[in-house]
């Protein structure tokens, strides 16, 4: 059976059960998207109002759904509009197959109109990049495409495509084979050491990242910390891991961890890395991190271990296997001790009440506790989600955390309501970062979505001013946001309810009134300036030497 170039792009998605694809149409894309019109009673089709906003909302549907996000692109500035996304997605393990059009192979290498090399460009922030010259070669690319992003380590893949070989021919064979990639495993021996240290330990302490999330290992996470009572900090990609009402679990460690966590951390004797990569945020300073401590690394990927951290005991392979070894041979243990001095250490110096970032976020959390996907942007809101809402499952959190890209959050909870339309999605941003997303108000409201977005209004960015007041004298350069912005105009003129919040008292009427809606609200939360993320370990200091709000 003959097909054109672009029917064998959608006849590999429709054998991978790939249903869902953001895009935006180009002239280089033209041929595919009119394909596509003829298969409109299968895929689903969602275009943005900017393509870089249009990955994230691909990054956020493979996030909360596990299923593998796909995004089109145009050539020229439609592909290099992909490039932040495909780099954000790349640091945080994401699988996202990107299919950017090219210039037809005539014009390839003479500076033709919307001509880049996309596949150069983003080499370094893939798994793989490709450019399909011949239309013969297509079939297999794609199904290759598809296996390399989602296998081991999940992460981005690009597919660049010459106009031509969209409207060329070929055969299609047809042949789907899933390469079923070899369970990587450790060796018995050091199974076998990893239960010894673990039985033998009085203070140990799980270190859980986004790696449980990917692999969905969730559960069997917290069967084994339940059996050996052993307690659970995450990384920031790691909340939701394991339940935050769960007494065993600390919340994030780091540079904004709270203090008995980040004191648990440096004391414990044993630390138990599950999918981890020890990123800076997390450690400080490296050789002070966790110093009394064995350290076991857990990870599919061998590049990380020993990487921000000294010798530890690598078990690199499965999660799941490794996992289910470790539940199976750890001893049932009582910590209770251990937990005790842990919680001795909490301090939490909240003001009831007082329209505060915390206080705001835990009166929205008990209206939006079930069932519900949390989404945010990059700054000073992105670390009070992470310390004050309560996760119950990891793909209920979704966040940019390697790159920390601001403008993330809109197309990713874009994303997360389409392929989570039986759950409330919610958006937590801040005016800096509304500012680089707010055209995908359009989108929100073309597709009828039900998002809540929530923005914390401190006329700032707050984070970078929050570090100029304490490391830069309080110089505060290009950091305040003194334009009179109506917000609340803004929505509404994309036809979206809004709303204004100055106290709680304002902030539980309108959650009373507008929580259970099934359409798109805004509403903005003008809060002080100099609001502060407490704790915070400064720059190049370990963990413990941690600055609290006074």
């Amino acid at each position: 059976m003959k097909l054109s170039g672009s029917q064998i792009i959608l006849r590999v998605l429709r054998e991978k059960e790939i249903d869902t694809l953001f895009g935006y149409p180009g002239g280089a894309v033209i041929p595919f998207f009119d394909a596509l019109y003829d298969e409109l009673d299968y895929f689903k089709v969602y275009r943005p109002a900017h393509e870089q906003n249009g990955v994230h909302a691909a990054d956020g549907y493979a996030r909360s759904t596990g299923k593998l996000g796909v995004f089109i692109a145009t050539s020229g500035p439609g592909a290099t509009n992909t490039i932040t996304g495909i780099a954000n997605a790349y640091m945080d393990s994401v699988p996202l197959l990107v299919i950017t059009g090219q210039v037809a192979n005539v014009l390839i290498g003479k500076d033709s109109f919307q001509e880049v090399d996309i596949t150069g460009m983003t080499l370094s922030v893939t798994k793989h990049s490709y450019m399909v010259r011949n239309v013969e070669d297509l079939e297999n690319v794609m199904r290759e495409a598809i296996e390399v992003s989602i296998e081991g380590r999940p992460g981005p893949v690009v597919v660049d495509v010459p106009k031509d070989v969209f409207l060329d021919t070929w055969e299609y064979k047809g042949d789907s084979v899933n390469i079923q990639a070899e369970k990587k495993l450790p060796e018995k021996d050091d199974l076998d050491l990893a239960v010894n240290l673990i039985n033998e330990a009085k203070k140990p302490i799980i270190y859980a990242g986004g790696g449980v999330r990917i692999s969905k290992n969730d559960d069997v996470l917290l069967q084994f910390a339940e059996k050996t009572q052993i307690p659970v900090c995450n990384s920031f990609m790691g909340l939701g891991t394991i339940p935050r009402s769960n007494k065993l679990s600390l919340g994030f460690v780091g540079m904004h961890g709270f203090v008995e966590t980040n004191m648990a951390v440096t004391n414990c004797d044993l630390l138990i890395a599950v999918g981890a990569r020890f990123s800076d945020r997390v450690i400080g300073r490296p050789d002070k991190f966790a110093p009394k401590s064995k350290i076991i690394h857990i990870d599919v990927d061998n590049t990380e271990v020993n990487k921000n951290t000294y010798e530890c005991l690598p078990l690199i392979g499965d999660m799941e296997i490794i996992l289910k070894r470790l539940l199976k041979e750890a001893d049932s243990k009582d910590r209770s001790n251990w937990l005790s001095e842990i919680y001795s250490k909490r301090r939490r110096d909240s003001i009831e009440g007082e329209f505060i970032p915390e206080n705001i976020l835990k009166e929205i959390n008990k209206y939006y506790n079930d069932n519900t996907v949390v989404t945010t942007d990059v700054g000073q809101h992105q670390m009070w989600t992470g310390q004050f809402w309560n996760f119950n499952k990891s793909n209920e959190f979704i966040s940019s955390g390697g790159l920390g890209t601001m403008g993330f959050g809109l197309g990713a909870a874009i994303g997360a309501q389409i392929g989570n339309p039986n759950k409330k999605v919610i958006l937590i941003t801040g005016d800096g970062s509304f500012r680089m997303n707010s055209q995908e108000l359009v989108t929100v409201s073309r597709y009828k979505l039900p998002i809540k977005m929530v923005m914390l209004n401190n006329s700032s960015l707050g984070m970078v001013r929050q570090w100029q007041r304490m490391f830069s004298n309080a110089r505060y350069s290009e950091t305040d946001n003194y334009e009179d912005v109506d917000y609340l105009m803004l929505a509404r003129a994309y036809g979206i309810n809004a709303y204004k919040a100055e106290s709680m008292e304002e902030l539980t009427k309108i959650l009373n009134e507008c929580s259970n809606v099934n359409e798109p609200i805004f509403l903005e939360c003008k809060i002080d300036n100099n609001c502060s993320v407490y704790p915070i370990v400064p720059p190049g200091r370990p963990i413990d030497e941690m600055e609290v709000q006074l």
